[in-house]
């Protein structure tokens, strides 16, 4: 069996077991495949099996709508292999993407597939100092990036080969427009392993510096059927994906879980998210199933939901836990339930809310086809509430090959015959997973453990605060207590009302240990990806209460409140 009837058995036993949670996982096996090159056994069979079948559509900020078919990605990313060989990159060479929601950034990664190049995602809101660690550590021998970002290349000691899209070339650029003088058929070097690295990515680094993650031709390309699975995909669906290019969320599902499944991808390239044009949106452009994070439904559910959209089928969130009560809102206005997924930049969906299933509050679901998800604790033993790790044995596809150029923390990662995600969850007596924090972010007040999210889910109920960061800070009795850094809505005015208002807010949802008593109002830091940094607000806060200065003026406490003793 090839490596194209080998992808489509194992994709068929889930399409078939949509709904039978049960039986999808006990019969679906990952594709074993010595030799596979994704573009050419999976791609190129669907362009030329369904040539005129829209592939990718991506709606431009002013309305332009640029689409692209199977065939026509097909051969354009043939043409464009084609040239990049003529520049240079060879197979195993590092080629930096920098490009927003363009056609040429799926072209691109379908010719660098094909080339047996190694792609490294990256966000256009790099800075130069990261570009610069980026081109660094990442050895990188090209770079395809718009033409808007040559003066950040200038900066840093740039790689030889650079390839800009748009107008306005820099000198010693070479325009991507060229490339269409290409060959359209493209012939391969050799045969392109299974274990061979295609792509690597700079995590976001919450805690520390990012982590240079090490995925294979087979990892993601062929590890994504697992998000296919809990996305629900099908064949003809139009799949909208809430993300940015650079970041392992915008592979998952403007890429392969999608093309898995043989639908087309939809990328709103909106300059600025826009609520109510993405309610239009879902409407308009007939979206069938739906990937946004947490975020961005907290802010549909605040722009009013409305009628729910024609054709929309399924809806999924990931990239932190939703709350549960953005998800009651969804279900009353739409009548679907957001299911909540999880995963890694080091994996693919490991987690989630399958279709057809009973969603248990809070949880972000059961282990999906292809994981075997246990908790564990410092020990390596199985507990109810401890770290989240994933079985070795079998393996699942979808895991990262390594920590590039760090042995040591690939080691520490897959003790215990598991790879450890230093996530916390807890098992519910259904079977399912409820997340609790960051193994670095969970802390102790009182002698009880606290999970940050856990408070932060409650404090974002209240129709105040739109963010929430939640750290111990230190105190001379109870060792920490919890305090929570708030980011207001438009039209809020911080102030010791509201501070005391929010405080009992949380007070009447929380239990008396899980009590927030401190509160500031402050802008959360937060990395390039929008995740919030809580360890640098951890730092911060520990360092201010040990030099004895004065409370800063937006915070507060519940001792200043009589009403809160």
């Amino acid at each position: 069996m090839n490596a194209t009837e080998s992808m489509r058995e194992a994709r068929d036993v889930l399409f078939r077991h949509r709904e039978d949670y049960d039986r999808a996982r006990r019969e679906f096996r990952w594709p074993s495949v010595p030799e596979v090159n994704w573009a050419f056994d999976w791609f190129d069979v669907l362009a030329a099996e369904r040539p005129s079948s829209e592939a990718l559509r991506v709606v431009a900020d002013d309305g332009t709508v640029s689409s692209r078919s199977f065939a026509d990605l097909s051969a354009r990313s043939g043409q464009v292999a084609n040239w990049l060989r003529e520049l240079g990159v060879a197979r195993g060479s590092r080629v930096l993407l920098m490009l927003g929601n363009v056609p040429e950034l799926w072209e691109t990664l379908l010719a660098c597939m094909k080339l047996g190049a190694v792609v490294i995602p990256a966000t256009t809101l790099l800075s130069g100092e990261e570009l610069g660690d980026r081109i660094a550590r990442g050895a990188v021998a090209a770079a395809v990036a718009d033409t808007s970002m040559a003066g950040r290349f200038a900066e840093v000691a740039a790689p030889p080969v650079l390839v800009g899209v748009g107008s306005e070339l820099a000198p010693g650029w070479h325009s991507y427009e060229d490339s269409r003088h290409a060959d359209l058929a493209f012939v391969p070097d050799g045969p392109t392993h299974a274990d061979d690295p295609l792509l690597l990515y700079f995590t976001s680094g919450t805690t520390a510096r990012a982590k240079l993650v090490e995925h294979t031709h087979a990892s993601y390309p062929i590890g994504h059927l697992s998000t296919m699975y809990w996305i629900g995909l099908q064949p003809g669906d139009v799949h909208l994906n809430i993300s940015s290019p650079g970041w392992a969320k915008h592979a998952w599902s403007s890429v392969f879980a999608p093309w898995n499944a043989e639908a087309t991808v939809l990328v709103l390239d909106y300059a600025r998210f826009d609520a109510e044009r993405l309610l239009h949106a879902l409407e308009s452009e007939g979206v069938t199933t739906m990937c946004a994070p947490p975020t961005v439904w907290r802010m549909l559910v605040q722009a009013h939901l409305g009628e729910r959209p024609g054709r929309l089928r399924e809806a999924v969130s990931a990239g932190e836990p939703l709350n549960p009560e953005v998800i009651e809102e969804v279900r009353r206005s739409w009548g679907i339930t957001v299911r909540d997924g999880y995963g890694q930049t080091e994996t693919t969906a490991q987690v989630g809310n399958t279709p057809g299933q009973p969603v248990v509050p809070g949880s972000m679901g059961r282990p999906l086809p292809g994981y075997e998800v246990v908790l564990l604790d410092g020990d390596g033993e199985v507990v109810e509430e401890g770290e989240i790790c994933v079985r070795l044995d079998p393996r699942p596809a979808g895991l990262m090959a390594a920590y590039r150029d760090d042995e040591r923390l690939s080691r520490e990662v897959l003790r215990h015959g598991a790879y450890h995600t230093g996530d916390v969850a807890r098992l519910d007596p259904s079977g399912s997973i409820t997340y609790v924090g960051r193994s670095d972010d969970v802390f102790k007040a009182s002698d009880y453990r606290i999970s940050p999210f856990e408070l932060e889910s409650v404090l974002i109920e209240h129709p105040a605060v739109v963010e929430a960061a939640v750290v111990p800070s230190p105190d001379p009795v109870r060792l920490a207590v919890p305090k929570a850094f708030v980011t207001l809505a438009a039209g809020s005015e911080p102030g010791p009302d509201l501070a005391e208002d929010i405080l009992r807010y949380a007070r009447e949802r929380l239990s008396p240990f899980k009590r927030v008593r401190r509160i500031e109002f402050a802008d959360l830091p937060k990395t390039i990806s929008g995740k919030i940094r809580r360890v640098e607000l951890r730092e911060s806060e520990a360092a201010h209460v040990r030099s004895g200065e004065a409370r800063r003026a937006l915070e507060f406490s519940e001792e200043d409140f009589p009403g809160l003793r």
